[in-house]
């Protein structure tokens, strides 16, 4: 046996020692970070690593137990151990936030995998880590990930047959159908039956995939599939996208038709690019948030906001969860917290902060409760990551009105604004107003001080991660 290959051997025993002895003393979590596109990934992840590395106090964090009892010390961020993921810019997106120069823009959405790793150093009162040694530090894995590549879960339980039928149906919707006209019409022209004919399911695919950017772009639909499609990465142009859904697909398939191919790339699609994501990366994160847009999803209707109940819903299924013992957290680690968050809380007045939080619970309901059966903890909660307005009191009819004050997003005038009451329910069609809801988006606040404000910030990390730090 070689020198090198013992010491291969000893260092690689050694860092799976020491990744075994951090999840016993639960000083490792890695922490997903999801929820659809523009809910506010980028954001959170930003403003979570700014208020733990530089606005680190009781006073700013005052919900947080470890900064409240005064026993944190510092964190900082450090060189991530999965070194075949790119890290989090958080220096350019905290430098969008707070600019040297010129307005602040909110940061660009997630475009691929990244991570970024922050230890957390801390006085240890209690348990195990107490008897070893008074400092203990935590490490924090956060995973973020494009919500576009969230959506393709369900497709794992799916046959090809499965998936044409749902979504040729919402095809035929409302909300769908009009934008959807160029792509149907080609589809109708395609011969499915005739030999494979590969420019004709390129033509069509580019269709398809023009149909799913589209209706990214202009709605907040949620079912948008395949997700690759809206961020396809270094699969742009191949033939693993270039499927599509078609109506009644039939038991026999004839071999080599236009019809066949189509079933073939799903499957190859399925297995080559869902699978090894979810196999990666979904079945190891200890604790998880998920991010909701709820406001912009009320703004477009109740077909939009049922759309995204149901997505939600069957994106849970596809996690792994479970109480995460002494024994459980060695060998098989699973997410045993999990927080549901309504961001953009600060776009609605703060007396309507629970209905927000009710009207989450009720869009995740059918799950939660099968969760909460596995020993999984669930919580959801109205938040914001980063404040965009501050809270206004304005004077009418003898009235104080709870406004809110704050630029609106693409324009060059601050306004003093009067938000609706969002429903504390998810509503059906007949109870919806018919007026609709109208919620506003707003740029962020500038900082002269450089200090970025939360709404309940604080207790998004106690519910997370305030049991690691005792």
């Amino acid at each position: 046996m070689s020198q090198s290959f013992a010491k291969n051997t000893f260092n690689s025993l050694k860092n799976k020692a020491e990744k075994a002895l951090h999840r016993s003393l639960d000083q490792h979590v890695k922490l997903a970070v999801t929820g659809l596109s523009g809910s506010g990934k980028t954001a959170f992840i930003t403003a979570l690593v700014k208020h733990l590395t530089s606005q680190a106090d009781d006073k700013n964090l005052p919900f947080f137990d470890v900064m409240r009892e005064k026993r944190h010390i510092a964190t900082k961020i450090v060189p991530q151990q999965a070194l075949t993921i790119p890290t989090f810019d958080y220096t350019n997106a905290l430098s969008a936030l707070l600019p040297v120069e010129g307005e602040p823009t909110w940061p660009a959405s997630t475009e691929r995998i990244n991570t970024l790793r922050l230890a957390i150093k801390y006085q240890s009162n209690s348990g195990l880590r107490g008897h070893f040694a008074p400092q203990s530090t935590l490490y924090l894995d956060i995973i973020d990930y494009p919500g576009e590549w969230l959506l393709d879960l369900p497709m794992l339980e799916q046959s090809f047959a499965d998936w044409c039928e749902l979504q040729y149906s919402l095809l035929q919707q409302t909300a769908r159908n009009e934008k959807a006209k160029p792509f149907l019409t080609a589809l109708a022209e395609l011969d499915l039956s005739a030999s494979v004919d590969e420019s004709k399911l390129a033509d069509v695919a580019a269709l398809y995939q023009q149909l799913l950017v589209g209706l990214k772009k202009d709605t907040k639909l949620a079912m948008l599939q395949p997700g690759r499609m809206l961020m396809p990465g270094e699969l742009k142009g191949a033939p693993l996208l270039q499927f599509f859904p078609v109506a009644n697909v039939p038991n026999d398939i004839t071999e080599g038709s236009n019809l066949a191919h189509l079933k073939k790339r799903y499957k190859a699609y399925v297995k080559e690019v869902i699978k090894p994501f979810y196999e990666q990366h979904f079945r190891h994160f200890d604790r998880q948030i998920v991010l909701v847009d709820v406001l912009s999803a009320l703004n477009e209707g109740s077909e939009t906001l049922h759309e995204q109940s149901r997505v939600i819903n069957q994106l849970l299924a596809h996690f792994n969860y479970g109480e995460a013992g002494f024994f459980k957290r060695l060998f098989k680690p699973n997410i045993d917290k999990l927080l549901f968050a309504a961001n953009k809380s600060d776009h609605i007045s703060a007396q309507y902060h629970k209905d927000l939080a009710l009207l989450l619970d009720s869009i995740v309901h059918d799950q939660t409760n099968h969760l909460k059966f596995e020993g999984v903890q669930i919580e959801t909660m109205a938040m914001s990551s980063i404040c965009a307005t501050e809270p206004r009191q304005v004077a009418e009819k003898g009235q104080q009105l709870a406004c809110i004050y704050g630029k609106p997003l693409g324009e060059q005038e601050w306004l003093t604004y009067l938000p609706p009451q969002p429903p504390s329910r998810l509503l059906n069609k007949q109870e919806w107003p018919k007026q609709g809801f109208e919620f506003l988006s707003f740029s962020p606040l500038p900082c002269p001080d450089k200090r970025l404000k939360h709404i309940r910030l604080d207790h998004v990390m106690q519910y997370l991660i305030g049991d690691k730090l005792t």
